[in-house]
C-alpha cells in the first residue's frame, strides 16, 4: 500500500469497536455484521463508496444482503460459523451502523491504493469480521461454581484461579475489583477500560478512583506500580493496592520499603468479598442477590470494553433472574 495520512484498516477497526452493543452478551447486531461482509464484497466488485448507491429502492435495507450469500462468504474465508438466518437483510438499523464507516471512509486518498492493493484491504476486513464471528461463538466463559457454605472470597479466589489457566487472572481481576467499587458506590462514576491495551500496567496513573482514594489492581507488584502509588501519594491522594492473597505478604513489605508504609495493601479475594454478605443482610437469599449483582455487573462491564468475551462469568441459571 502506497504512503496515505489516513489508514482505511485502522478506520474500519475503529469504526467496528464504536458499533453499539446489544443483549446479554453486549454485542454488535448479527445483521450488522452480515451486512457488512456483503457490502465489502459489493466494494471489490465495483468500489462505490457513494453510499447510497448499496441502498435498496425504498431506502430501508442493503442491496444484495442474504443468507445464502453470507454463508458463501463465510464458507470462503474459512468459516463454518453462521450467523442469523435473515442474513442481516430484515435487520433496518444495519445501514444506519454502516454509514459512519463510509463517511470516514471519504477521508482516504485512494488513488493511493492500487486496485489489486485495495481487493486485497477489502478481502482482509471481511477475514477479520469472520475472526469476530469466530471469538462470538467459541468463547467459554468462565464458571460460577459454589456452594452456600463456600466463603466468599474463596468464590473470588477460584474465579481467578480458573482464568490464571489461560492467562487472563488480570484481566479477570481488574473487572472484579470495578464491579465490586460500582456495586458498593452506586452514585459514583467508575472508570472502565478494556484491558488488552499496552498501556493496562504502564502508563495508567490508576485503575480506579473513588472521591480522594485510588486503586491500582496487579497480580505481580512490581516496582512499577510502587512509583505510581508514589506520584499519587505526592498528589495528596490516598492510594489502596490490590493483589492475590498469596502476593500480600511480598506487595505489604515492599509497600513500607518503596512507600513508606502509607499505600494500603489488601488481598484481592477479600477485597472484592467484603461487603457481599453485609449487603445481603447475612440472609442466604440476600447473599445469592448481592453476588448475582456483582456478576451481572461484572458481565457488563466487560462486554462494553473487551473484545475477548471469554472472560465473562457464566451466571448459575437460578441466579439469572436477579437484577442490578
Amino acid at each position: 500500500m502506497g504512503m496515505n495520512s489516513v489508514d482505511p484498516r485502522q478506520l474500519f477497526e475503529t469504526w467496528f469497536s464504536n458499533l453499539r452493543k446489544v443483549g446479554s452478551d453486549r454485542w454488535p447486531t448479527r445483521g450488522t455484521i452480515s451486512t457488512t461482509l456483503v457490502v465489502l464484497d459489493r466494494l471489490i466488485e465495483d468500489f462505490d463508496l457513494n453510499f447510497h448507491s448499496h441502498i435498496c429502492r425504498g431506502g430501508v435495507q442493503m442491496k444484495g444482503v442474504s443468507h445464502k450469500k453470507v454463508v458463501s462468504i463465510l464458507k470462503r474465508c474459512g468459516s463454518n460459523k453462521f450467523v442469523a438466518s435473515e442474513g442481516g437483510r430484515t435487520n433496518r438499523s444495519g445501514q444506519g451502523d454502516l454509514r459512519p464507516l463510509f463517511d470516514a471512509w471519504q477521508a482516504v486518498d485512494w488513488t493511493l491504493i492500487s486496485e489489486s492493493e485495495r481487493n486485497s484491504l477489502l478481502r482482509e476486513l471481511q477475514s477479520f469480521l469472520v475472526a469476530r464471528i469466530g471469538d462470538f461463538h467459541n468463547r467459554q466463559r468462565i464458571k460460577l461454581v459454589f456452594t452456600l457454605q463456600t466463603p466468599t472470597r474463596s468464590i473470588i479466589r477460584n474465579l481467578v484461579e480458573v482464568a490464571s489457566i489461560s492467562g487472563k487472572s488480570g484481566a479477570v481481576a481488574q473487572h472484579l475489583v470495578g464491579a465490586k467499587l460500582q456495586l458498593r458506590f452506586p452514585t459514583e462514576s467508575i472508570s472502565n477500560e478494556g484491558t488488552t491495551s499496552a498501556d493496562l500496567q504502564t502508563k495508567r496513573h490508576r485503575d480506579f478512583q473513588v472521591g480522594e482514594t485510588v486503586f491500582h489492581v496487579t497480580m505481580a507488584p512490581q516496582s512499577a506500580v510502587f512509583l505510581k502509588c508514589n506520584e499519587n501519594l505526592k498528589e495528596g491522594l490516598l492510594v489502596y493496592l490490590i493483589v492475590p492473597q498469596d502476593k500480600l505478604e511480598a506487595a505489604r513489605a515492599y509497600a513500607m520499603e518503596f512507600c513508606k508504609g502509607q499505600v494500603a495493601v489488601e488481598a484481592l479475594e477479600s477485597f472484592v468479598a467484603q461487603n457481599l454478605d453485609e449487603i445481603g443482610a447475612f440472609r442466604v437469599k440476600g447473599f445469592l442477590n448481592s453476588l448475582g449483582e456483582l456478576i451481572q455487573l461484572y458481565n457488563y462491564r466487560v462486554a462494553e470494553v473487551e473484545l475477548d468475551k471469554s472472560i465473562m462469568i457464566d451466571l448459575p441459571e437460578s441466579m439469572r433472574d436477579n437484577r442490578y
